[in-house]
Parts: C-alpha cells; sequence; structure tokens
C-alpha cells in the first residue's frame, strides 16, 4: 500500500488535474462546444483513474487491517457515498423549466456560434494585416540593405580621401616642422652674430677710447718737450713722465665700468628670474623664494670681494720680487687681475655653506642650494670684476625693517605704497660710494618690524653640509686655483 500511495503521491496527479481545470476554464468561452466536451471527458477519464488508484489503495488498507479493522468506517461513509451516487435521483423542475432552459442554451449555442464566426473573421483579418506587415518590412529591410550598400561605399571613398589628407598633413607638419628649425637656426646665427658685432663693438670702443687716451697724453707730451720752461724739462735722473702713463685697467676702466653695470642689469632680468623659476618647483612661498636669492647675491659679493683681497695680496706677493717700471706694485697688480680676470675661481660652496646657517631663510632638505648654482657663479664673476674698478662698485647696505629710500629702492608690485618699512628685499642696490648706480628692489608693508621679528623668533638656524657628490662636483668644475698662482703664470 505505502508504494502505491508513494506512486500516487509522484505522479502529482490531482495537481495535473488542477491545472487542466484552470487551463479549460481560461479557454471554455474560446473554443468550440466539441472541445469543451472533450475536455470534460478528459478530466472524467482522468478522475477515474485517480478514484481506480484510491480505491485501489483503499482495498490493499483494508486487507492490511483484517477482517475487523475499517468496518466501521466502510459502513458509515463509503456505503452511503456509494448509495447516494447509484441513486436515481429525482427531476427537480418542471416541463416549462426545462423548455426554458433548452432554449436557453440553443440561445448560448447560437451566441458561441457567432463568437467563434467573428473569431474567425478577426482571424482572418489578422492574417490579412500580418502579411501586409511583412511585406512592408521585406521592403524596409530591402531599403536598409540598400542603405548599408551606400555607407560601405561612402565609407570606402572617404577612407581614400582620409588617407590623401592625412599625407597632406604629414607633408605640411614636416614642412612645418623644417621651417621653424631653419628659423631657430636663421635665430641662432642671428644672436650669434648680434653677440660677435656688440663684442667687436665693445673692442673697438675700448680700443677707441685707449687710442684716445694714449693720444691725448702724447699731445700733452709734446706739447711740454716743445716748452721752454725748465720746469717742464725731464732729468736724467727720474722720468715723472712715464710714471703718470696711465695702465690698461685704468685705461679700460670706463668701458668695463659700463659694462659690468649692464651686466648686473642682465643678472636681475634673467638668471634672477631662472632661479626664481627653479625654486618655485621645490617651494610654494614667494617671499622665501625672494629672500634666497636677495641673499645668495649679497653672500656672492661677500666671497667674491673677500676673494679679490686675497688674490689681490698674492698678485703683490708674486709681483714684488720681479717689479719695475713706471706704475706702482698697486696698480700693476689691479692690471694684472684685469688682464686675467678667468683666474678667479668661483666658489659656490662658499655661498651656499653661508646660506645653510642663515637664520632667515628655509629651505626643504631633500634639495639643496645648488640648484641656483648658475646665478651665484655669474654673480660671483661680476662682483669680483666690480672689485677691480676704480672706485668699486658695492651693494648697498640693506636690512628688514629699514626705512623706504626711494632713491635706492623701487617698490614691488605686490607692495603697500604707503607703508614706510622695508618688509624684505628682493633685488640689492649697486652703489658707488654714496652714490645709487642701480635700483633694487624691495617689498614694503604695514607691520614690517613685526612680522620680522616673528619670523627670526621662528626660523630655526640651520646647519646642512653638501653631500660628498655635490662637492665633488664643485671641486671638479673649478678651473685654476689662484692659491697656486706663480711666478710662471705671471
Amino acid at each position: 500500500m505505502a508504494d502505491t500511495l508513494r506512486r500516487l503521491t509522484n505522479t502529482s496527479s490531482f495537481s495535473v488535474l488542477q491545472d487542466k481545470l484552470e487551463s479549460w476554464h481560461k479557454d471554455y468561452h474560446v473554443i468550440s462546444c466539441d472541445q469543451n466536451l472533450n475536455r470534460c471527458c478528459e478530466l472524467i477519464e482522468l478522475t477515474a483513474k485517480i478514484q481506480g488508484q484510491l480505491f485501489a489503495i483503499l482495498n490493499l488498507t483494508a486487507a492490511e487491517g483484517g477482517h475487523y479493522a475499517g468496518v466501521d468506517t466502510l459502513k458509515t461513509r463509503l456505503l452511503p457515498w456509494l448509495g447516494t451516487c447509484f441513486s436515481m435521483a429525482r427531476p427537480s423542475v418542471t416541463d416549462d423549466t426545462s423548455l426554458q432552459l433548452i432554449q436557453d442554451s440553443a440561445e448560448k449555442d447560437m451566441r458561441i456560434r457567432e463568437l467563434s464566426a467573428s473569431h474567425e473573421s478577426d482571424m482572418l483579418q489578422m492574417d490579412t494585416r500580418l502579411s501586409s506587415t511583412r511585406l512592408q518590412l521585406d521592403s524596409v529591410r530591402a531599403e536598409l540593405v540598400n542603405a548599408q550598400k551606400e555607407l560601405d561605399e561612402t565609407k570606402s571613398k572617404s577612407a581614400t580621401t582620409l588617407l590623401a589628407t592625412e599625407d597632406e598633413i604629414l607633408q605640411l607638419k614636416a614642412d612645418l616642422r623644417s621651417a621653424h628649425e631653419q628659423v631657430e637656426m636663421y635665430k641662432r646665427k642671428l644672436e650669434t652674430f648680434d653677440y660677435d658685432y656688440e663684442r667687436q663693438i665693445r673692442l673697438l670702443r675700448d680700443e677707441v677710447s685707449t687710442l684716445s687716451t694714449e693720444k691725448a697724453m702724447l699731445q700733452e707730451r709734446l706739447v711740454r718737450s716743445r716748452s721752454p720752461s725748465p720746469l717742464s724739462r725731464p732729468s736724467c735722473s727720474s722720468s715723472p713722465m712715464r710714471s703718470e702713463s696711465p695702465t690698461r685697467a685704468q685705461l679700460t676702466n670706463s668701458s668695463r665700468y659700463a659694462r659690468l653695470v649692464s651686466r648686473f642689469s642682465d643678472l636681475y632680468a634673467v638668471e634672477r628670474l631662472e632661479a626664481q623659476t627653479m625654486l618655485r618647483r621645490h617651494i610654494v612661498d614667494l617671499e622665501m623664494v625672494q629672500k634666497i636669492i636677495f641673499i645668495a647675491v649679497a653672500e656672492s659679493f661677500k666671497t667674491a670681494k673677500l676673494a679679490y683681497r686675497q688674490f689681490k695680496l698674492r698678485v703683490r706677493k708674486t709681483l714684488s720680487s720681479s717689479h719695475f717700471g713706471p706704475e706702482s706694485l698697486e696698480d700693476a697688480a689691479v692690471d694684472y687681475i684685469v688682464r686675467n680676470l678667468d683666474l678667479y675661481d668661483v666658489r659656490a660652496s662658499d655661498v651656499i655653506n653661508a646660506m645653510n646657517v642663515n637664520p632667515r631663510i628655509s629651505f626643504p632638505p631633500e634639495v639643496d642650494f645648488a640648484l641656483i648654482s648658475t646665478l651665484i657663479r655669474e654673480t660671483c664673476r661680476v662682483a669680483f670684476a666690480m672689485q677691480t674698478l676704480d672706485p668699486p662698485l658695492d651693494l648697498a647696505f640693506a636690512s628688514d625693517g629699514e626705512l623706504y629710500n626711494n632713491s635706492k629702492y623701487r617698490r614691488s608690485y605686490d607692495s603697500d605704497f604707503t607703508a614706510p618699512l622695508v618688509m624684505y628685499h628682493v633685488w640689492p642696490a649697486l652703489v658707488e660710494g654714496d652714490a645709487v648706480v642701480v635700483k633694487g628692489e624691495a617689498v614694503t608693508r604695514r607691520g614690517a618690524l613685526w612680522s620680522r621679528s616673528r619670523s627670526r623668533s621662528a626660523s630655526p638656524v640651520r646647519s646642512r653640509s653638501l653631500s660628498p657628490t655635490r662637492t665633488l662636483a664643485f671641486n671638479s668644475n673649478r678651473s685654476r686655483s689662484p692659491e697656486r698662482l706663480t711666478a710662471s703664470h705671471l
């Protein structure tokens, strides 16, 4: 019995019966009468099969219970149900009612036929529409195929035109590049010619100045030699006229003065801006960058002046044993330095070491002040050459918080033009004694003294040294040191 019940459960007969019943209920008004009758018969057959299986299970269950088990249940439930099913039911309607039911049934059948006919006509119309829609779809597909062919042809033509256009563009780019290269070459040539032209003009001016001075001296000698006055007659024991002859340093003093002043202005306009751009890559604060450049220029002048004094002492010591002539030993030493300015050894490391311990500036520890070594070297060369002038040129004394002097400085664009005190300096002023030759640049703002004292108290004293590789790089780039200067080089 258990196996039979399991098979009945696994086949899900009641689920199938329920699904078929629901499907018949949905399609009842759509399908025909014969189809409805077939559906009903199919459900009756399925119900009979299920009932046969249930009766088999009932028989097996009763047999398993023995002779007397389940007798009460069969008497009280099964037998009355069987009697009710097989008994003839008495008709509960009259003849009129049956005729009315037959008439209603006929009307329903007529409506069903009408609905079926209308359904068939609707289906025919739908088929007609579907066929017309398919014809339209086929025509649209044909048009789409033609459009695709035209698009492919257009693409092939466009690709050919594009290739030709790209070749023309590449050729034009090559021509433009060659034209730019020619322009750059001509610019370099023009700059070279301009530089050579200016250098030749300077040399010619120096020579003209020298010749003019010599001419004036010769004319003065000639006039004195022709004069009958005994006071102007030279003696045999000494030659005062030869002692008054100027040296090359004295003859070229004015030309060197103008050239060095112009070079100092170029340092401000070119090298300073390059150094400022390089420092801004590592320092965001523009004020700190300008302070670093100003202190680098000031320290370069200090280092160059000290080197000039030491170099001059060595030259005098070397020339003292073999010096003879109308000019003094001092003039001879200066004249030698002017003729051999290339012997000056630019020690940018000394300036960088001085900047490393300066409490007014700071710098990221991962980089070094060697970034602005180009500005330091050029400033040292200009400052060293300025010491050979008579009188020498120097930087004006500057301190943060000083009273702004319009004759020494000009205000920067971001200054407070009503502030009387200098907050910090951007570029130093060049002076000759007490006279200002080239104005510097300063930033004036309110509260300069207070901000200066606060920055000094908050800025630590830096103490850094160059790495061995950087020290080596500086030593390898040095020229002949004046300390190794001997009489053979003079």
